[in-house]
């Protein structure tokens, strides 16, 4: 047979598209021939190849080969083909059988002796493999990540000479298998370590059960990072779709990620805009995206550059970034909870007349308006955290726990996710009409409080969000003015 046909996959994005790898062994000078859109590291395969398929104990064709990556369209990057292109050879040069391949997909990068290395975006690859129903062949090292899902047939091999064996039906692959991997959240920081600061703890657990974001402002040491750091802990546990879809996200990124387990993100304010939002000439997800279905934390928020923050703006409404180049367009999800800390001037001692501040008026205000209205309007709680007594830091009873907190945020959770189906971050309001149902006073209240508070339209449904949030923790169905009092005094400090 002079014609080979295999299956493997690209990576676009968070999308994983089909590619056929053909081959095609014809008369004429040695040479070896890869068209359809090669970038550098797939141009590069053949000398792998080469030697691979050598030192695997196969002969490598002295003859014209031609090699088509399908759709001739899509651009193939990454050494994930040099495994489908070495078996498209050993097949069309009559050294291995074609049956039973048309039910396989082959990724993995070859070494020179043969042996399979790892590769990223496995996990993205393997959901794409199980919707189209087939097999999946990869490097063994990469077997634990595809081997998360369920219903997929995945094959590790170490070596080529292994595949080899494989179609050869010499010596067969076991089929992996795996445990489910959902981590348990008792490692992560406990809220209990915090001492005293009542009011930002309560607005941490308003946060945690409606997924809205929060402003810290106070000096330094007052425990604004360590309150951030703990809101993992008290995050309602990823369910298995939703892990596999962060996960995914991570193995295209090809960073580490524990299964299961809330991202929290915390870049620092030297970041750019493109490692915020991602990039690249092939787009590869940045901080947003990786902190989704967790948590984004900017400390020093007005330490960004200003346009690194306006980033965040469209991300924040539409709960996902597109980012366009010439060639396509590639959008990733950004549903993330944003977590911000400050301090209130450039010397950070500017609170309640604290004697230390000495910053004039103009460099406090210079130093506020480095953070957009549009920004601060996007933010839903706004909290002063004040320092902390002698009295508060030797007070040895411990605080409340991140389970006790966690027990009431799975509580008022629950509640939403039987009302509307999804927290109540992603109300729109239209549906607010239908679910954040104010009594008279309540109606009264955010009329004069929207006069007063000059809020605009975005304030006002962002208030009503955190109205119907603290009246979910409290078990009513009907927003008093109790619930929407607090409501209010979370968003009057800095910004209506």
């Amino acid at each position: 047979m002079s014609f080979a046909k295999v299956y493997t996959r690209g990576v676009l994005g968070l999308q994983a598209p089909l590619i056929e790898v053909e081959v095609h062994v014809s008369q004429g000078l040695p040479s070896l021939t890869i068209v359809g859109l090669p970038e550098a590291a797939v141009r590069e395969s053949k000398d792998r190849v080469r030697s691979a398929i050598i030192n695997s104990g196969f002969q490598f064709p002295t003859k014209r080969l031609t090699i088509n990556l399908a759709p001739a369209d899509l651009p193939k990057d990454g050494s994930r083909l040099d495994l489908p292109i070495a078996l498209g050879i050993l097949i069309a040069s009559g050294q291995i059988p074609d049956q039973h391949i048309a039910n396989y997909e082959l990724i993995g990068e070859l070494a020179l002796d043969g042996q399979l290395r790892a590769i990223s975006g496995v996990l993205s690859i393997a959901l794409a493999c199980k919707k189209a129903n087939h097999q999946l062949l990869l490097p063994y090292d990469n077997a634990q990540e595809a081997g998360q899902l369920e219903q997929l047939a995945v094959y590790p091999a170490c070596s080529l000479k292994q595949v080899c064996q494989h179609f050869l039906d010499q010596q067969h692959i076991d089929c992996y298998t795996s445990q489910s991997r959902l981590s348990q959240e008792n490692s992560l920081p406990d809220l209990a370590d915090i001492k005293g600061q009542l009011r930002p703890r309560r607005a941490l657990e308003i946060a945690a059960a409606g997924g809205h974001s929060i402003l810290f402002r106070g000096p330094p040491g007052t425990g604004k990072t360590l309150l951030a750091s703990r809101l993992p802990s008290i995050l309602p546990q990823l369910n298995q779709d939703d892990s596999l879809t962060v996960a995914s996200i991570y193995s295209v990124a090809n960073q580490p990620y524990q299964f299961g387990q809330r991202p929290f993100r915390a870049p620092h304010h030297t970041a750019s805009a493109i490692a915020l939002v991602g990039g690249g000439s092939q787009p590869k997800p940045g901080e947003i995206t990786l902190a989704h279905l967790g948590v984004l934390f900017l400390d020093e928020l007005p330490e960004f550059d200003r346009k690194v923050l306006e980033v965040l703006r469209q991300p924040l409404e539409s709960q996902e970034i597109v980012i366009s180049r010439a060639a396509r367009q590639m959008t990733f999800p950004a549903q993330f909870q944003l977590i911000a800390a400050m301090n209130p001037c450039p010397c950070g001692y500017a609170f309640n007349q604290d004697s230390r501040c000495q910053c004039s008026a103009e460099s406090i205000k210079r130093y506020q308006n480095r953070i957009s209205g549009p920004l601060l309007d996007r933010i839903d709680l706004h909290i002063d955290v004040p320092p902390l007594s002698a009295q508060d830091l030797q007070n040895s009873e411990r605080s409340e726990s991140s389970a006790c907190v966690r027990q009431r945020v799975l509580q008022a959770h629950s509640f939403q996710l039987n009302r509307q189906g999804f927290n109540n971050q992603l109300l729109s309001p239209q549906q607010l009409e239908d679910y954040a149902v104010l009594s008279p006073d309540s109606q009264k209240m955010l009329a004069m409080a929207q006069q007063r508070l000059n809020l605009s339209a975005r304030a006002y449904h962002r208030v009503l969000r955190v109205a119907r949030t603290i009246a979910d923790l409290a078990q009513s169905e009907l927003i008093t003015s109790v619930h929407l009092s607090e409501a209010l005094s979370y968003r009057s400090p800095f910004q209506s």
